[in-house]
């Protein structure tokens, strides 16, 4: 099991994919966890999901704590292949519950009442691929892979 989470292929594909996911969704956690980049900090993220959206405190704080740790550790490259499942589960959600009745198209010109979810699919077809591919080079998974080929070749 360990090794194919943490089995990677040593390209630039996954690193790529890990940065841009991860360097893309950070200041977005950053904000809910932290209140940095002008966002609204925890608590006050947690009444907006919960009294506003109306989910339930366990998906809320699991939003907050996926988008902040999650894309961390994509940065770092650790455990990718399940961030990536994670992320993939977490941006359908975001389609489903919160930009689905806006359509395909983001408000561009600024002519419609909310955004549309084509930013997410892009989030989630990166995701399919980084599950596909692995952290790849520069990444914790490459390390543990490394020390856990070492193990076993010397055990």
């Amino acid at each position: 099991m360990k090794n194919k989470i943490f089995n990677t292929h040593k390209d630039w594909t996954g690193l790529v994919m890990r940065l841009t996911i991860g360097l893309i969704i950070f200041p977005h956690g950053a904000q809910k966890m932290l209140g940095w980049f002008q966002g609204p900090g925890f608590s006050k993220e947690m009444e907006h999901l919960t009294v506003h959206m109306h989910l339930p405190w366990l998906i809320s704080i699991s939003v907050i704590l996926i988008e902040f740790f999650g894309a961390i550790s994509l940065i770092i490259g650790f455990a990718s292949r399940v961030w990536a499942i994670i992320f993939g589960i977490l941006f359908t959600g975001i389609i489903f519950t919160a930009h689905l009745e806006y359509g395909f198209f983001m408000n561009w010109f600024g002519n419609q009442k909310g955004e549309g979810y084509e930013y997410h699919l892009l989030v989630i077809g990166l995701c399919i691929a980084l599950l596909l591919n692995g952290s790849g080079k520069y990444s914790a998974d490459q390390l543990i892979q490394k020390k856990t080929n070492q193990y076993y070749m010397n055990f």
